[in-house]
Formats: C-alpha cells, sequence, structure tokens
C-alpha cells in the first residue's frame, strides 16, 4: 500500500518537470484565483446614515411621479371630434353640415333601411335596451339564437355563434384555440383585432410577407423539418395559418386556393377573418370563399363582424359544431360580456332577409366599387392602393415628406378641402405605438350602393382639386 502510494507521488513529480511552462502558469494563476475567491468578502459594508425627521419630509415634498400618460398635444386630431348628427347613411350631418358620404361602412345601405329600422323599433318595444347579463348568465335570448341559426343558414355551416362586440370576435376566437407552445402562421398586414388575438393566444407567432406565399411556404418548411426533430412535440403542437379576406389596412384580398393547398400539404389549420368582405364578396355575398368557389369546410373558422354590410353591432363566427361549441366555454369575449342588444340582434336578421331575397345587391355593390376604383385612377400626387371590388380603397402619397406626421397633416387637409364641399372622407386611424406593423398613411375612401354617378364624381373631383391645391 505505502509502496503504491510512493510511486503515484513519483509519477505526479515526473509529469510536473514534463508538463509545458505555458501550463504550469496557467494552473499557477487558477490556484491563486480559486485561494483569493475564497478569503475575499462578498460584500462591503457601506456606512449607514440615518435621515433625520425633517430631510425626509424635503425627500417626500421633493418627488414628483412618473405622468400617467405621455403628454399629448391639445391639438391632436384624435382629440378634436367631427359631430354627427343624424343617421350616418347616403347622406351624412357632420358638423352641422349635410354632406355624401364616402366614410362610413355601410356597404348595402342597410343602416337606415326602413324594414330593420321597424324590426329593431319592435324588438326595443318587446325585450327592452340591452341585456344586462352573458350568455351563460340570463342573457341568452330566443332572438339570439334566431340570428345565430339564420347566420350558420346564410353562410352553409353547422353553426353560427355571435359576440356583441365586433372586435371582440377575432381577438376572443384566436386564444380560446391557439394556447402558449401552438405556432401561428400570420400575414403581415393582419389587423389590429387580430394582434390583440394573438397576443392574447400566447403562442408562437410567424409573421410571412403580405400575400406572399412562397415566403409562407418556406416558414412552412421550415417548421415541418423542426417538427422532424422532435416529433414528440409536434405531435401535441397545434398550427395555424390566419388571414383575412379582404384586407382592411391594404384593400386587397387573399389567395384563398392556394392557402387551401397549404393547409392540406403542411396538416394546418386555417383561421379566416371576413369582416370586409362579408355581405359583400361572392354572388350571394358569402365572401372569400364564395368568391374563388372554395369549399366552406376547408376552413375551420370564419369570424366576420355585423357592424358593415350588416349595418349593426357585434360579430360572429362560423364552422363545424364541435368548433364552434368550443368557443361558447372559452370565447372570452362571449362568456364575459353582456350580450347583444336583442334590438340590434333583430336589425341583422332582418339584413339576412333583404340580402337573401335580393342578391342583385351585391352585383350592384361590385359594379359600384368598379367605378370609384376606375376614377380614383390617376389623381396627381396620390397613388390608389386596393382591389377594384374592395368597398374600401386607400389613397396614400406617391411621395412622402418622410415624415409620418407631415403625410398625415397633408392628408388631413385634404380631408378638410372635401369637407368643406360637402363630401365626407376619413384618415384611416392606426394606434402607431402598437401595431405590429404600421399602415402608411392614408385616406379611406368608402364605397355603398346608394352612391350616386353625380355623387361619386363630385367627390373625385373633389379629391383632385385637394390634391392639386395641396400638394404642389
Amino acid at each position: 500500500m505505502a509502496s503504491g502510494q510512493q510511486w503515484v507521488l513519483v509519477e505526479m513529480v515526473q509529469a510536473f518537470y514534463e508538463a509545458p511552462a505555458y501550463h504550469l502558469i496557467l494552473e499557477g494563476i487558477l490556484i491563486l484565483w480559486i485561494i483569493r475567491l475564497l478569503f475575499s468578502k462578498t460584500y462591503k459594508l457601506h456606512e449607514t446614515y440615518k435621515l433625520t425627521e425633517k430631510e425626509k419630509e424635503d425627500l417626500i415634498e421633493e418627488w414628483q411621479p412618473d405622468p400617467l400618460v405621455p403628454p399629448v398635444s391639445k391639438d391632436h386630431p384624435s382629440l378634436s371630434y367631427d359631430v354627427v348628427t343624424g343617421p350616418p347613411s347616403h347622406k351624412i350631418t357632420i358638423n352641422g353640415k349635410e354632406c355624401i358620404n364616402f366614410a362610413s361602412f355601410n356597404f348595402l345601405g342597410l343602416l337606415d333601411n326602413e324594414r330593420v329600422k321597424q324590426k329593431a323599433l319592435a324588438s326595443l318595444k318587446k325585450y327592452g335596451v340591452g341585456t344586462c347579463g352573458p350568455r351563460g348568465f340570463y342573457g341568452t335570448f330566443d332572438v339570439h339564437l334566431e340570428l345565430e341559426s339564420r347566420l350558420a343558414k346564410f353562410m352553409k355551416t353547422e353553426e353560427a355563434i355571435i359576440y356583441s362586440y365586433g372586435f371582440a370576435t377575432i381577438a376572443s376566437a384566436i386564444p380560446a384555440y391557439s394556447k402558449r407552445g401552438d405556432i401561428i402562421f400570420v400575414d403581415e398586414a393582419a389587423c389590429f383585432s387580430i394582434q390583440k388575438g394573438l397576443q392574447a393566444s400566447r403562442s408562437f407567432i410567424k409573421y410571412f410577407k403580405h400575400n406572399d406565399m412562397e415566403d409562407l411556404e418556406r416558414m412552412l418548411k421550415e417548421q415541418e423539418l423542426e417538427d422532424q426533430k422532435n416529433p414528440r412535440k409536434a405531435r401535441v403542437t397545434r398550427k395555424f395559418i390566419l388571414v383575412e379576406g379582404l384586407y382592411i389596412n391594404t384593400a386587397d384580398i387573399c389567395p384563398l386556393p392556394e392557402l387551401v393547398k397549404l393547409k392540406y400539404k403542411y396538416k394546418v389549420r386555417i383561421f379566416l377573418e371576413e369582416s370586409l368582405s362579408f355581405g359583400v364578396l361572392g354572388e350571394h355575398g358569402r365572401g372569400v370563399t364564395e368568391h374563388f368557389g372554395v369549399d366552406i369546410d376547408d376552413i375551420d373558422l370564419i369570424s366576420a363582424n355585423m357592424e358593415n354590410a350588416v349595418a349593426s353591432i357585434g360579430g360572429f363566427c362560423c364552422g363545424r359544431s364541435f368548433v364552434i361549441d368550443h368557443q361558447r366555454l372559452s370565447g372570452q369575449g362571449y362568456c364575459f360580456s353582456a350580450s347583444l342588444p336583442p334590438m340590434l340582434a333583430a336589425a341583422a336578421i332582418e339584413a339576412l332577409n333583404i340580402m337573401e331575397e335580393d342578391p342583385d345587391i351585391f352585383t350592384v355593390l361590385r359594379e359600384k366599387c368598379q367605378h370609384v376604383y376606375k376614377a380614383l385612377q390617376g389623381i396627381p400626387g396620390l397613388k390608389l392602393v386596393g382591389v377594384q371590388f374592395a368597398p374600401a380603397l386607400h389613397l396614400q402619397l406617391e411621395r412622402s415628406s418622410g415624415s409620418r406626421d407631415s403625410d398625415m397633416q397633408l392628408l388631413r387637409t385634404i380631408v378638410d378641402y372635401c369637407l368643406e364641399r360637402r363630401v365626407a372622407l376619413t384618415l384611416a386611424r392606426y394606434l402607431e405605438k402598437e401595431e405590429r406593423f404600421l399602415p402608411s398613411p392614408s385616406i379611406r375612401v368608402v364605397v355603398t350602393i346608394e352612391q350616386t354617378e353625380e355623387d361619386i364624381q363630385k367627390a373625385v373631383s373633389c379629391i383632385q382639386e385637394a390634391a392639386s391645391a395641396v400638394l404642389k
């Protein structure tokens, strides 16, 4: 035993002599560093100083809290209102002046329709003003169930669910299905309500370039490779593609047939937001699926608001029954908000009646959209953004001044110029610090079936005059 220990010691000494010099120096430095760490103090004691009562009072008096919100200029456009009196239908009275309305999303002219108003009035007398309760707490009225049934029938789906607030519809639907760890592929031009739904879902978000199917497929392929590396995780990770039918921020249409092909190729689900295309596209106004002739069962969930073409309030989702029923348990806007006032549900039902009885109104709207699109081409200093069948187009500056505020002011001057001449337009507004991809400043021009040839000509001439005067 003793001889064995001596032999080990001899080997250690021999190794020490044979080791390179740099190796010995490095080991020596490490040993010294370890010794220093062992014997050095982990903290230094500082001399404490007790404040007197007078000093404490002075410090408290001098302290100023940070402002609750950042300072905002009193002349900020959001703090000054153009006040509307009367219904915002074909003619709208703004600040006491009657104008032709190219600003309100009353695409089918149903907002001031007599039949719709009479149904709403009869419902008001029967049920009262509101509901004072969510759907699960005595907030479900027979008229709600009728509207859901009618929407499902209109869209040719198994079931529909209604929300009392349009913005909350898709913002509630997304987190009802997609959770932490799931993956959502989203178009960069997605509207703000979609962005809020993405945030609430806490899912992993991947943005693809607007309407760029090559970029989307590249991302899907990359995800497929990742899934192959970890198949166990892939089996429990849900994947979604989320797009708008007609994009409100760009006024163009999603390439739905290509998206459906990618859905089946890469085994993902499609959520389709149709607030701008519902009641607009398709022979019967059923939206982008009807427009492209895509089987509606190929879409896992469709959502839309009822605040545009239907001229009511709230929104709806439709699809297969087992998908929709899940929202009745986990859709936040459905479970926790007071349900839709019955008079607005009755108004929406009557609007659907009119849409079903007279599908020619969709043809009329498309013709008006094409006419306005053609008339707005070639205005000096402005470029038209959107497709020819979009009912809400954008006019942007051909050349930016380099400052977003300056661009907004130029466009605001054009809007004010037209308003003075009794043509109502509006600026597209965004929460600039909240938007994931902030759209360029623009004037929004909204088309409705009520606008006449004379109205359209007057509006276009007015915009041309304004652009010539302002954009010199």
